[in-house]
């Protein structure tokens, strides 16, 4: 007798739940179609769950969406995750196919190719949800979390007009006018959106001048354009820049602005010239020619820019990197822009020869030939293998 009266409040138990449970909001979602999923609204009803988000794999929180049949939750922002993103520029090159929201069974041999995510660069686990692109044999993907924790990684474009123009602008080039040509084509006169007066073509200097482009600030060395009333040159390179052009980061829309003088938010060198604004950004042109994938002189592996790397410090200067740090998938390494875009060879007073970019040093300890201070030998710095030079390298660099 007690066991029935056992059975039956239990029974009665499971009845109320179930009543409560229909009483609260409900979704269907396709990750789960034989059950409908309930919101659970406040972190003291799961504490006894203990379990992780099918979604994006991250311990389960309140608000989320819960099964009271079987052991698949979600949590509320994965839930209402849209399932596509059309004209989503997060992968420019296959756009107009979109993203799609996916979340496959799980092998049971176990033998698929691992898979990482493009934003953060960690393995995507495929039984979970993940955004990838539509495109038939393109791999490009990534976590849930990764699109959605930070609406400024991405825009959506709603319309294909919209995704018209925004290619189209960024074909537009940074000259205003051309008003000569050569026979071979050759733009030989313009006006360029940097300076008031026409820019002449041309292949050499007539005078032996350490002359400087005022576009990228590097060294004039190979055909250029150039100023008939004031010193002004530019690389014929940096004159055909883009006015507008796409960039990986935060994948918006970047317009290039010429500035007298100001800091790279990027490096954090202070320089003048061409910047390219991208969103709340300023970014020199050295940071500009930097890829989201790139081969780093100081370390053995790829490095991969992590936009959630902030907390990162660099193994190249030990500052904390900022706005993000290009880190190693398969070691703890990281850099910032600084001394990613950091010149490989530099001049200074102190030593007749060049100074060299160099990543490690074997000594204990170590001094600045310069500000002859202690040096960190496990930080980069420049030397001279020659004169046996060593220094810090802002004090090779300077601040401007």
């Amino acid at each position: 007798m007690e066991m029935e009266n056992e059975n039956e409040s239990v029974s009665v138990s499971e009845n109320e739940n179930e009543r409560h449970f229909k009483s609260m909001q409900q979704i269907q979602h396709a990750f789960h179609e034989e059950h409908p999923l309930v919101l659970v609204a406040e972190q003291s009803n799961i504490e006894g769950l203990k379990a992780y988000c099918d979604g994006c794999g991250e311990l389960l929180s309140a608000p989320c969406f819960t099964c009271i049949h079987c052991n698949y939750n979600l949590h509320k922002q994965c839930a209402e995750a849209p399932l596509s993103l059309p004209n989503h520029p997060l992968y420019p090159q296959h756009s107009y196919v979109g993203f799609f929201l996916r979340q496959r069974p799980y092998p049971s041999d176990h033998k698929l190719t691992r898979q990482d995510c493009k934003i953060c660069f960690k393995e995507v686990r495929l039984e979970r949800g993940s955004y990838s692109c539509g495109k038939q044999g393109c791999n490009y993907i990534v976590h849930v979390n990764c699109v959605l924790e930070n609406d400024k990684l991405y825009k959506v474009i709603k319309e294909e007009k919209q995704c018209e123009e925004f290619y189209e602008k960024s074909m537009q080039s940074s000259i205003i006018h051309v008003i000569e040509v050569n026979e071979a084509g050759e733009a030989t006169k313009i006006e360029h959106f940097s300076h008031q007066h026409c820019l002449v073509l041309a292949y050499k200097m007539e005078e032996k001048i350490d002359r400087k482009c005022d576009g990228c600030m590097l060294p004039i060395s190979n055909i250029f354009y150039y100023c008939s009333e004031r010193p002004f040159f530019l690389h014929k390179t940096c004159v055909e820049l883009p006015r507008i052009k796409q960039h990986w980061f935060r994948q918006s829309n970047a317009t290039l602005n010429f500035d007298s003088f100001k800091t790279c938010d990027f490096c954090d060198q202070y320089c003048s010239g061409f910047f390219y604004h991208v969103g709340y950004w300023d970014m020199c042109l050295r940071c500009a020619k930097v890829a989201d994938i790139i081969e780093c002189e100081g370390h053995q592996h790829f490095l991969f820019f992590d936009f959630k790397g902030s907390e990162k410090f660099c193994n190249g200067c030990g500052n904390r990197c900022s706005p993000g740090a290009f880190k190693c998938g398969k070691c703890k390494f990281a850099l910032d822009f600084g001394c990613l875009t950091l010149p490989h060879s530099a001049l200074h007073k102190i030593d007749e020869h060049m100074l060299n970019l160099t990543y490690h040093d074997d000594k204990e300890q170590s001094y600045c030939d310069i500000c002859e201070q202690e040096r960190d030998p496990s930080r980069w710095y420049y030397s001279c293998s020659i004169c046996d030079t060593s220094a810090h390298l802002k004090c090779v660099l300077g601040k401007f």
